[in-house]
């Protein structure tokens, strides 16, 4: 059984025998994870006394189950590999459990979010993110609420009438118990929000996330208020777990006065599949003749380039304005409104499963198709 290969810890609930409603809990690394040791310094936290730091946990009406995929790290380390790692998981143990919490550290919580969205096609179950700003040992935590909140969120269901394709192909209609929330989320002070439309915006308020450009899905207080027309619907089908990423790709983030002897060398490798130009305002960059002609030269060469805006909230309008006219003719791609942590990870996906080479149209056309839910069209 894959679980045998982790260290598995089963929490102490109040779930019963009858109880057919299960969580898994991942843990990654991060703030939430911290204790504090004899000198003041923080050190990993021993999860085999988490019912200490969290005694609420054990009056939840369900079964809950602790993992660690991975050697627990700082989530500056995050990367592919990792993104990789935690959607595998959820794909292989996917029957088995009716949500997912990760625990993550809050620095590229974002990221990660973004990336899982695009590997987990499909996703009719809720996978949902959080951390805290402060470790979960200390008085003024922040860590309890968070995570006593994803869990119930990943808990929840509703009883709808879905279509369900019997053996002979036909179709009927039955009620069933289905995720309240399918889809990749970051619980996080008392908000829901779609992973993939959000951003870090603060380093030292407990609101650390937020998503400028897509409503709450939930906002959480005496009682936790849905907006469902927000919420993705179930898919049809099953789970579609995407296996690969490439991570030629780089974030160029204009700013006034680049000189181009640091720039070029990296827009000229070789190597290079993609690049997300993290713009001015609505697009917008400057005019040099150098700049232009750079991103030329590499999208002729079938790099390809999609044009973001710096801004936490608004979106791209790509020839708006003179200085980003010469980004349409030149092949350069509208982002619309994604956040630059999506469209790092969707170029990342797309680029780990299709050719760049043979299959580039489709790459495009892919960037600007939502998903799952990353973007809106205009």
């Amino acid at each position: 059984m894959l679980l045998d290969q982790y260290n598995i810890i089963k929490l102490r609930t109040a779930a019963d025998e009858d109880c057919k409603t299960s969580i898994l809990v991942i843990y990654t690394g991060g703030t939430i994870g911290m204790d504090y040791d004899e000198n003041g310094s923080l050190v990993p936290f021993d999860f085999e006394v988490l019912l200490e730091k969290v005694p609420e946990l054990t009056r939840f009406k369900f079964w809950l189950t602790m993992l660690v995929p991975f050697e627990p790290i700082d989530s500056s380390n995050m990367g592919t590999e990792h993104w990789l790692s935690m959607a595998w998981l959820i794909e292989e143990l996917y029957d088995e459990f009716d949500g997912f919490v990760i625990l993550h550290g809050t620095d590229t919580m974002a990221y990660s979010a973004s990336a899982m969205s695009f590997l987990l096609q499909k996703l009719a179950k809720p996978v949902i993110l959080t951390g805290a700003q402060i470790p979960i040992s200390a008085h003024r935590t922040d860590a309890r609420e968070n995570l006593i909140g994803a869990l119930e969120i990943a808990s929840m269901q509703e009883s709808r009438q879905q279509k369900i394709i019997i053996e002979d192909g036909s179709e009927v209609i039955k009620e069933q118990n289905v995720a309240l929330v399918p889809e990749v989320c970051i619980y996080f002070d008392n908000l829901l929000l779609r992973g993939n439309r959000s951003k870090k915006v603060q380093t030292l308020n407990f609101t650390a996330f937020e998503s400028q450009n897509y409503p709450h899905l939930a906002e959480a207080g005496i009682f936790i208020n849905y907006t469902k027309s927000a919420i993705l619907p179930i898919p049809r089908g099953n789970l579609d777990f995407k296996s690969a990423m490439d991570d030629n790709v780089i974030l160029w983030k204009i700013h006034p006065s680049m000189n181009p002897k640091y720039y070029l060398p990296m827009l000229e490798n070789e190597n290079l599949k993609g690049v997300v130009l993290e713009s001015f305002g609505s697009g917008n960059i400057p005019t040099e003749k150098w700049i232009i002609d750079v991103l030329e030269k590499i999208t002729k060469r079938g790099v390809i380039v999609v044009n973001v805006s710096q801004c936490a909230g608004g979106y791209v309008l790509q020839g708006h304005y003179e200085t980003s006219h010469a980004l349409t003719q030149i092949g350069i791609i509208s982002g619309n409104d994604l956040t630059s942590e999506s469209a790092l990870t969707k170029l990342m996906y797309l680029f780990g499963n299709y050719d760049n080479r043979t299959e580039k149209e489709k790459i495009i056309e892919l960037l600007q198709t939502p998903l799952c839910g990353e973007m809106t069209l205009f």
